[in-house]
C-alpha cells in the first residue's frame, strides 16, 4: 500500500529527529595536556621545556569515535617548548604530541600544536591576573576527528595569601557548526602554597559538549584532582591524581609535568 506523501513527510522528519537526539556529541577522549593556566609564561628571551606525561591506568574501554585511541591503560604526553617573546607573550610549540602506549595503536606521534599565549605582565605579583591562549592542532585521525582543531583558552584568577584561584572557561573547536558548535571545556584550580617550592591544590576538568545544547549529565566529562607542585633549582615538577565521577570520564588517570629552562637571561 502506497503511503499518503504527507504521512511520508512525517515519517522522514520523526526519523531525523530520533537520530539528532540519540547520536552522541563526541566528548573530550585523551589528551596530551592536563593543565590549568595561571597567567605566568618564560620570561623574555628564555626557552622553556615541559613534558607533559599522563597514563589512565583505569579509563574508558571503548573508543571515542571510530578508530580512536582508547584511554584506558594510555601513556599520552607532548614535549611543550615555550619561549618568552614580550613580558605579555609567550610563543609555544607542542611537538611531539604522542603515545608512548595504547591497546589498538601501541606507540604513535599524535601530531603537533601551535599555541600564542597573551597575559597581564608579571602575573605573579598581582592580586588579579588574566591572560587568554589560542592553540592551533594538527592532529592524526586516531587522536582527533578532525584533522585541524583549535582552543580558545581565557585565563582569569586571583592571589589571595598563600591561596591561587584560577578559572579557565575553555572553548574548542573543529571548526564545524560555527559558534554554536564550540565544545565548553572549562577547567579550575584551587591552590594553596605551604612556602615559596611547594603547593597543594585542587583541579576540576570538565567536558560539558556543544554550547548549543550540552549533552545529558551522565554523558558528560567531570574529573577531580588532587596535585602536588613543586619549584626545583633545576627542574619544577606537577604530580597528580586525577578521579573521574561522570560516564564520559575515566576512572583514575595519573600526570607527571618536568619542566626547565633551557637557558639563561644575559646582562
Amino acid at each position: 500500500m502506497k503511503l499518503p506523501e504527507r504521512t511520508l513527510i512525517y515519517t522522514r522528519l520523526l526519523v531525523l529527529t530520533i537520530g539528532a537526539v540519540v547520536i552522541p556529541t563526541r566528548m573530550p577522549a585523551q589528551t596530551d595536556e592536563i593543565q590549568v593556566y595561571d597567567a605566568e609564561i618564560a620570561d623574555q628571551g628564555i626557552f622553556n621545556l615541559m613534558n607533559h606525561l599522563n597514563f589512565t591506568p583505569i579509563g574508558r574501554t571503548t573508543p571515542v569515535f571510530r578508530n580512536a585511541i582508547v584511554a584506558n591503560n594510555s601513556v599520552n604526553g607532548a614535549l611543550e617548548w615555550a619561549y618568552g617573546v614580550k613580558p605579555w607573550f609567550e610563543q609555544g610549540l607542542y611537538l611531539p604530541v604522542y603515545s608512548l602506549h595504547s591497546t589498538d595503536h601501541g606507540a604513535t606521534v599524535n601530531g603537533f600544536k601551535i599555541r600564542e599565549l597573551f597575559v597581564r605582565p608579571h602575573a605573579v605579583d598581582h592580586r588579579f591576573f588574566y591572560g587568554l591562549n589560542f592553540e592551533f592542532s594538527v592532529n592524526a585521525l586516531y587522536w582527533e576527528p578532525k584533522r585541524i582543531t583549535s582552543e580558545l583558552r581565557p585565563i582569569v584568577g586571583v592571589h589571595v595569601g598563600h591561596w591561587d584561584l584560577i578559572y579557565n572557561p575553555i572553548l574548542d573547536t573543529d571548526y564545524i557548526g560555527g559558534l554554536k558548535g564550540l565544545q565548553f571545556n572549562p577547567a579550575g584550580r584551587v591552590a594553596y602554597h605551604f612556602d615559596q617550592r611547594w603547593a597543594g591544590a585542587i583541579e576540576e576538568y570538565d567536558g560539558f559538549g556543544p554550547l548549543r545544547a550540552f549533552v545529558r549529565g551522565d554523558q558528560q566529562f567531570h574529573e577531580t584532582w588532587a596535585v602536588v607542585d613543586r619549584i626545583g633549582r633545576l627542574l619544577n615538577v606537577e604530580t597528580g591524581v586525577g578521579l573521574g565521577w561522570s560516564g564520559g570520564a575515566d576512572r583514575i588517570t595519573l600526570k607527571l609535568m618536568l619542566s626547565r629552562d633551557l637557558n639563561s637571561r644575559s646582562h
